[in-house]
């Protein structure tokens, strides 16, 4: 029987130290093996550097602050997995995440990312539900475990894009097959100084993200008619 492929879980973290160890222990805690864990840090001037230095097993980039999604690309770039798991530093996961998205990737061949649902921890009043899952905000694009190789084919996270959804776009754009499992894979946390509080965003990922697929489709067909 072949052995498990290796997942890279990376980890982007900003003056995550609050956070951080129950982050880490969930992800060490985790029933699957083989896996690492990438903490990248995007220039904290906190003690996030003396939190990592307590887990020698995990690996520890760091780099000038540029964003999540450049962290992200980061971690992508240092990962030794086929696979790469996305893991925010103030959230947990249950020891069960990477055994359960592996399976169904082991059990459909055909699917290049996975995604699972999210419980939340103290949950602001105005969140939604989508109309699709009827998930409290919408699918975790956080939740993602994909093919490290079909990542670096379509170019990573760009937060001028939309982020983790434009992954998904460029992953359809391109042939690549994303699913979602029933299971919580994530229990997310509020806590006011996350990303999206504390970076308003003025037009929503949807359209930033739809924005960049025909721009996309515009120069290719540019090249295409000269």
């Amino acid at each position: 029987m072949a052995a498990d492929p290796l997942v890279s879980v990376v980890m982007p973290v900003f003056n995550a130290e609050k956070f951080l160890p129950e982050a880490l222990e969930s992800v060490l805690g985790q029933d699957y093996e083989p896996f690492e864990v990438i903490v990248v840090d995007d220039g904290s001037t906190d003690g996030t550097p003396q939190v990592v230095q307590r887990y020698p097993t995990v690996t520890y980039v760091r780099q000038e602050n540029a964003g999540a999604s450049a962290a992200r690309n980061t971690g992508i770039a240092a990962a030794a997995g086929e696979w790469v798991a996305n893991v925010d530093g103030d959230d947990r996961v249950p020891p069960f995440k990477l055994s359960l998205q592996m399976d169904y990737v082991r059990r459909h061949p055909e699917v290049s990312c996975v995604l699972g649902r999210q419980e939340w921890i103290d949950p602001p009043p105005w969140l939604v539900r989508d109309q699709v899952y009827g998930e409290l905000d919408g699918i975790p694009l956080n939740s993602m475990v994909a093919r490290r190789d079909v990542l670096l084919e379509v170019g990573g996270h760009d937060d001028s894009h939309g982020g983790d959804l434009d992954v998904l776009v460029k992953m359809r754009e391109n042939g690549y097959e994303y699913a979602v499992i029933p299971e919580v894979v994530v229990y997310r946390r509020y806590h006011g100084e996350n990303l999206v509080a504390s970076a308003p965003i003025t037009t929503p990922l949807p359209l930033i993200s739809l924005k960049a697929k025909l721009d996309r489709e515009r120069a290719r067909a540019a090249g295409e008619g000269r």
